[in-house]
């Protein structure tokens, strides 16, 4: 084989290898870890232990079901196989995000999306990062970037989160702007949160956005603690590990002057994930993600 020739098949095989590991083979990727158990994770990697997609797949089983040290351990090994992979480079940020190790990942996450502009999960995880910073504009903004990409060129569960974060967001615009930004914002939750139940009506995402919705919405605009206590309790049902919903229905007891349960749900809340930022701003009542007490 001449040298010319050498060039074009290392050129090809570069592409096809690209395409496979980042192409919109992402989103089946993403997709799949969503349907299969952590045990079948692990045997597809035992099987073929070098395999990028199923090493991916591992990780991304491992963060849904709240191990993000071992998923970072996963995304780790394909950055050893392929140390410019960005799939894992997100990963590993967002590991480090649920981990709350996440000093330098804004700008690490923006020159992810500058080399894939496509790619949706590292705009979610950059989205909850500037929500805990309590910038609601920009996290509304890099949410609606995703939702106008189109449902099918996002995977499911992260198209869910863009369409739930986007409409907390503008809630929070609501809850700390004036009264014209109370209206056009606070309109604009409830659209989005239908959106996203008509696509998944059994998400916890679904859930949890409709409980604190019907929580955090003032009286006059149609309060109901029983809905948002109903909803929270179907989110904690489907998605047991997740600690916000615990938060926001500890919220919900204090609210109808139960305070056993709203310390019994808020230290569950702290037990799941002791440097949950919700939890800690209602435990010490600093109230920047709002009490309605």
């Amino acid at each position: 084989m001449n040298r010319i020739s050498q060039v074009f098949l290392f050129v090809f095989i570069g592409i096809v290898t690209f395409n496979l590991c980042f192409g919109l083979n992402w989103i089946n990727l993403h997709n799949q870890a969503d349907k299969i158990n952590l045990e079948q994770a692990k045997e597809e990697v035992l099987a073929s232990s070098d395999s990028i997609p199923e090493l991916y797949t591992l990780a991304l089983a491992y963060l849904n079901q709240y191990e993000a040290k071992k998923a970072k351990k996963s995304f780790e090994k394909i950055l050893n196989l392929d140390s410019s992979n960005l799939m894992a480079k997100w990963g590993q940020i967002e590991s480090l995000r649920r981990l709350h190790q996440c000093s330098s990942c804004i700008k690490e996450l923006e020159n992810i999306i500058k080399k894939k502009p496509s790619f949706a999960p590292a705009y979610i995880t950059l989205a909850y990062l500037y929500y805990t910073n309590m910038d609601f504009e920009t996290t509304s903004r890099l949410c609606y970037k995703v939702i106008k990409m189109g449902k099918d060129k996002v995977d499911t569960s992260n198209y869910l989160r863009a369409l739930g974060l986007f409409a907390g967001a503008k809630g929070m615009i609501a809850h700390y702007g004036g009264p014209l930004s109370k209206v056009i914002n606070g309109r604009s939750v409830m659209p989005y949160l239908q959106k996203a139940k008509k696509m998944d009506p059994d998400s916890p995402i679904v859930y949890f956005g409709l409980g604190s919705y019907y929580m955090l919405i003032p009286p006059i605009f149609g309060r109901n603690l029983e809905k948002s206590q109903y909803y929270l309790q179907k989110a904690i049902d489907s998605d047991p590990k997740f600690a916000d919903i615990y938060v926001r229905l500890a919220q919900v007891y204090r609210a109808q002057g139960n305070m056993d349960k709203y310390d019994q749900y808020l230290n569950k809340a702290l037990d799941i994930d002791p440097k949950n930022e919700l939890a800690l701003d209602i435990k010490t009542r600093k109230c920047d993600f709002i009490c309605i007490d």
